[in-house]
């Protein structure tokens, strides 16, 4: 065969490339497969105790139970798929439930009320065990501004929680703090809570922090805050003898600028790369961002279409980066009007309306965010947790099928390309769908034993690396 190109000039030019190919990888190194918590609650520092997360679940499930007590009446509010076809009568309810327990799970999934059973068994157990999967402690909007001897008192007093929390394994596996904004008239107050948290949880734990521990910077604007913020964790670092690099932080996207600049471009690549790797996350801030946009207080909702512009902008900017993003909260709380033991079947009514109305608004608020690609958003209220979970699970559960064909035969043809010698250029689609079954298995959709039905091994699904995977079953062959 004849060339026209030399193997010396194919050699520089494709080294040439090699260098713009592994920027381009670094700086885009794909979906991150570690856990990203469904939810952050975010909750006033004043009102945090080292058991808050435990309470919250047992709170969260009295709502569930007193406002749903079957799968039945949850189907029917949330309208999941199937509903219209539940019995409505309380004796074949009571009948279909217990026919449904007596099942096999095989036998159960061909029934056609698997599914709204299977989400409403599924919270109940989330509830019981891990109610919350992260928690923000709020010196924030939901602390406020107070004295300087009121914010300290408060902020030694949640350290303090926190520590007791670790001890007694009472607290969420994912939590951090949310300190004030570093604007000019709040950088001081700030940085004065983030050093007494810090230095007294530190003192506190022996030099212990939690797993999974981050730093809230709300409201940033411009890269120079994260920078600022990134030489204050060194300094904490360097004094309470942590490794470089311990102390993680997320930004907010809250403010029309921090999605396009003076300049008219996305600022949030830069924002990201003055964390110097510390900034892992960027959650959206629903009622200040749609004020900076001029909604009037009435319309801030999720549902504003200048919400799913600000997620497309987040996105597109940060697609790939490994980034986790976050939406906003639903801020009409599932709280009953009527309280008391002697309430009248009209205020027993009224409640039960006012309950479910806003179940309504937080499922479909959190479907719409899951069906658009964010898969953690906010809680403010315990009794906000079952419709969290109702969303996840119904959105995992009802998309299994459908995933776990597509990943096998990902699988399938990544061992004929292992056997073919052939290079399988579509791992990061295989590593997307690998990403949905740990999404799914994280929060509790479902299990590991399940996730082996797509081919994989339990091994492989612990790599949580489709690329990983591939090298295994090449270096087997």
């Amino acid at each position: 065969m004849k060339f026209s190109i030399a193997d010396i000039e194919k050699e520089i030019l494709l080294n040439s490339l090699e260098t713009a190919n592994k920027k381009f990888q670094h700086t885009y190194p794909g979906d991150k497969p570690d856990r990203q918590p469904v939810h952050t609650v975010y909750g006033g520092a004043n009102l945090f105790k080292s058991d808050t997360c435990v309470k919250m679940g047992e709170i969260a499930l009295r709502n569930l139970l007193t406002y749903a007590p079957d799968f039945i009446t949850l189907a029917n509010v949330l309208k999941f798929e199937g509903y219209d076809k539940l019995p409505i009568d309380e004796k074949k309810k009571e009948k279909l439930i217990k026919k449904l327990d007596k099942m096999a799970e095989a036998e159960r999934r061909k029934h056609p009320a698997w599914l709204s059973y299977t989400v409403y068994n599924k919270i109940i157990e989330k509830l019981k065990t891990e109610p919350v999967e992260d928690f923000r402690i709020d010196f924030e909007d939901g602390f406020g501004n107070r004295p300087d001897d009121e914010e300290d008192e408060t902020t030694v007093n949640a350290a303090k929680e926190l520590a007791d929390g670790m001890k007694n394994k009472t607290i969420s596996p994912f939590i951090g703090i949310r300190i004030k904004p570093f604007t000019e008239d709040l950088k001081n107050r700030g940085v004065r809570t983030l050093d007494i948290f810090l230095t007294t949880l530190l003192q506190k734990t022996n030099g212990k922090l939690p797993d999974n521990f981050v730093v809230m910077l709300p409201k940033v604007t411009i890269p120079e805050q994260v920078v600022t913020m990134v030489r204050f964790l060194e300094i904490i670092e360097k004094k309470n003898n942590l490794k470089s690099g311990t102390l993680k932080m997320e930004t907010m996207v809250e403010v029309t600028q921090i999605i396009m600049d003076e300049g008219g471009k996305n600022p949030l690549m830069k924002i990201i790369r003055a964390g110097e790797g510390r900034l892992i996350a960027a959650h959206f801030g629903t009622y200040d961002y749609t004020a900076s946009c001029g909604i009037t207080a009435k319309y801030q909702t999720m549902a504003h279409p200048v919400c799913d512009f600000a997620h497309h902008m987040t996105k597109v900017a940060l697609g790939g980066t490994g980034i986790f993003l976050s939406d906003g909260a639903t801020n009409v709380m599932p709280v009953a009007p009527h309280r008391g033991d002697k309430l009248t079947e009209k205020q027993l009514k009224e409640n039960r309306n006012s309950v479910h109305n806003a179940w309504c608004i937080g499922y479909n608020h959190t479907m719409h965010s899951l069906v658009n690609g964010f898969y953690q958003g906010w809680d403010l209220n315990p009794a906000q947790l079952p419709m969290r979970y109702a969303a996840t699970y119904n959105f995992f559960l009802s998309s299994m099928a459908d995933a776990k064909h597509r990943l096998k035969i990902f699988v399938e043809r990544a061992a004929i390309s292992t056997l073919t010698g052939d290079i399988f250029d579509d791992a990061a689609t295989g590593q997307g769908l690998l990403n949905f079954f740990l999404k799914a298995m994280n929060c509790g959709a479902i299990s590991e034993e399940e996730a082996t039905e797509t081919g994989l091994t339990i091994d492989e699904i612990h790599s949580r690396s489709f690329y990983k995977i591939l090298q295994g079953r090449r270096s087997k062959k």
